[in-house]
């Protein structure tokens, strides 16, 4: 009588384990496809054909004015953003085909941020003429956080190299350097690398986030 009232507890003791066993599998099998999902030489071909593009871009005319200030009556200070200009930017950049919805939202939280310290006078006076009193855009290009580039030729941008530091199907993290550099060129441009993130959206790579976007540093 004793041995048949432990085996109802016995069954159900190897029934478990064997529960556990399987979802421990399960969890384990949803980690691995998540993270090692195959990418082709055509993704790495395709980021840097991208990240020439917006490098392109943001050089051209057909950019935007990434600070579009408002100054006060006197024109003597800048007390904030133009955000009817602020909002054709938003749209420009859509209007690309380059960026996530991540990356302009980004953009925009970093610009609203600004204005309302601005207007708020949480920041320094901001003279017409002087640099401001943040980090974003602050006598640097944060497209590329360079003031020049290592050539004496057209279309530098075209000579970016990507290198991916992690990328599965959907998103990835890399940085892009100077390319086909002469031996001669200083080292500080051959050890520069800026980071960039890429995410698959309307089935297509795009910006996700941009180091001299960053919204953190941007906004100090």
């Amino acid at each position: 009588m004793k041995n048949i009232g432990l085996l109802p507890l016995i069954i159900g003791l190897i029934f478990l384990g064997c529960t556990q066993k399987n979802d421990v599998n399960n969890r384990t099998v949803s980690r691995t496809d998540s993270i090692n999902v195959p990418v082709t030489p055509n993704d790495k071909e395709e980021i840097q054909n991208l990240i020439r593009q917006t490098l392109n871009w943001a050089d051209s005319k057909s950019s935007i004015d990434l600070l579009p200030v408002l100054a006060d009556p006197k024109d003597s200070a800048y007390i904030g953003f133009d955000l009817k200009k602020h909002r054709e930017n938003l749209k420009k950049l859509k209007a690309t085909n380059f960026f996530t919805t991540k990356f302009i939202e980004n953009y925009n939280q970093i610009i609203l941020t600004l204005d309302k310290k601005l207007r708020n006078k949480e920041l320094d006076e901001w003279l017409v003429g002087e640099l401001q009193p943040f980090s974003f855009a602050n006598d640097i290009d944060p497209w590329s956080l360079n003031q020049d580039v290592p050539y004496d030729k057209p279309n530098p941008w075209n000579l970016v190299e990507v290198e991916i530091i992690n990328l599965n199907n959907n998103k990835g993290k890399l940085v892009w350097r100077w390319g086909r550099l002469e031996q001669n060129t200083d080292s500080e441009w051959k050890a520069f690398r800026y980071k960039f993130e890429v995410a698959k959206e309307d089935e297509k790579w795009k910006i996700d986030y941009l180091q001299g976007f960053d919204f953190d540093e941007s906004i100090r």
